[in-house]
């Protein structure tokens, strides 16, 4: 229970930008408080317009509003770190050699588990909560920790890439798709990946058949081997008696 509230307090204290706790929290005149240096950049790109907004309620500010730490949410994000590592489980999953670890953990970073495919980056348990909490997130597509989440980006065109294409037999990003791969069958790497989980559903399926058909073979053929059996020695015990009727008759001419 602990555990709970301290999580929910981390919750309550994030950046809704960074989504880490806050650093040198500030709150804006709506009343959202994030990073100084997240709404500073957040603010920076907003200065060709010289109206200012709250990512969170789009609420709209002009002039650009003068910044001042929060002080009391400074000494509340430390009491929490402080916390945060008394109240720790010892079984608490960090990140050790060969894991996914989180990206958006400071120090000690715990164990991935789940990277994002949007984001292109792998996320904890705690750090994960806003993309099942939030509908900003809804099509972000999570997937098992990965380390090879660049692999996922086109290196000519520094895009994700959604599409296969089956002329080429690749995957590309819509950019690709527009220029050298213009004109070729192309469709969303989800459908083919969707087209080749069928495959192989199939493929398996038919080698599980022909395992049952040469088990039920063996069975048959070791059914024969017995008849076989059998009645090779009913013949060897035949022909022993008749050997030996005739071993006995034999005898009786002889007296």
């Amino acid at each position: 229970m602990a555990q709970q509230g301290i999580q929910m307090d981390q919750e309550k204290l994030s950046c809704s930008i960074c989504l880490d706790l806050l650093k040198d929290p500030v709150t804006i005149p709506c009343g959202h408080s994030y990073c100084m240096n997240c709404i500073r950049t957040h603010w920076d790109g907003e200065d060709q317009k010289e109206t200012y907004s709250c990512p969170q309620c789009r609420q709209m500010f002009r002039p650009r509003p003068d910044l001042k730490k929060n002080t009391v949410l400074a000494d509340l994000i430390e009491e929490l770190k402080k916390t945060r590592i008394e109240s720790a489980p010892a079984d608490l999953c960090y990140a050790g050699p060969g894991d996914v670890s989180c990206d958006f953990c400071t120090g000690r970073k715990l164990k991935a588990v789940k990277s994002c495919l949007q984001c292109l980056v792998s996320y904890c348990d705690q750090h994960l909560q806003p993309h099942y909490q939030s509908p900003a997130f809804d099509n972000h597509k999570l997937v098992d920790p990965s380390k090879k989440l660049q692999e996922n980006i086109c290196s000519s065109h520094n895009e994700v890439m959604k599409i296969f294409c089956r002329t080429d037999q690749q995957c590309i990003c819509y950019l690709c798709s527009l220029d050298e791969h213009k004109g070729h069958d192309t469709v969303s790497a989800a459908a083919e990946r969707n087209d080749k989980q069928r495959v192989v559903g199939l493929n398996q399926e038919k080698i599980q058949q022909r395992i049952q058909d040469r088990e039920k073979d063996v069975r048959m053929l070791q059914q024969k081997m017995e008849v076989i059996n059998h009645t090779f020695l009913i013949k060897l015990c035949l022909d022993k008696l008749s050997t030996d009727v005739t071993f006995i008759q034999l005898l009786s001419h002889l007296k």
